[in-house]
């Protein structure tokens, strides 16, 4: 039983890691084949990297 618990909880993490690059592969792909979304993706990241500033700061 404990074998089979193991082998499952392989499984659903080898799932969500396959997932996870597999959803960034995509995404890459898309930002390559339509700029607007590579500044989309570029601009969010700069406005999440401003905010956690903020946060931190605001913290301290």
């Amino acid at each position: 039983m404990k074998l089979l618990l193991r082998t499952l909880a392989a499984v659903f993490v080898f799932a969500g890691i396959f997932a996870g690059c597999l959803s960034i592969l995509l995404l890459v792909v898309l930002m390559v084949r339509f700029p607007p979304l590579l500044i989309v993706v570029v601009l969010a990241c700069w406005i999440f990297n401003r905010l956690a500033r903020a946060s931190k700061s605001a913290h301290q």
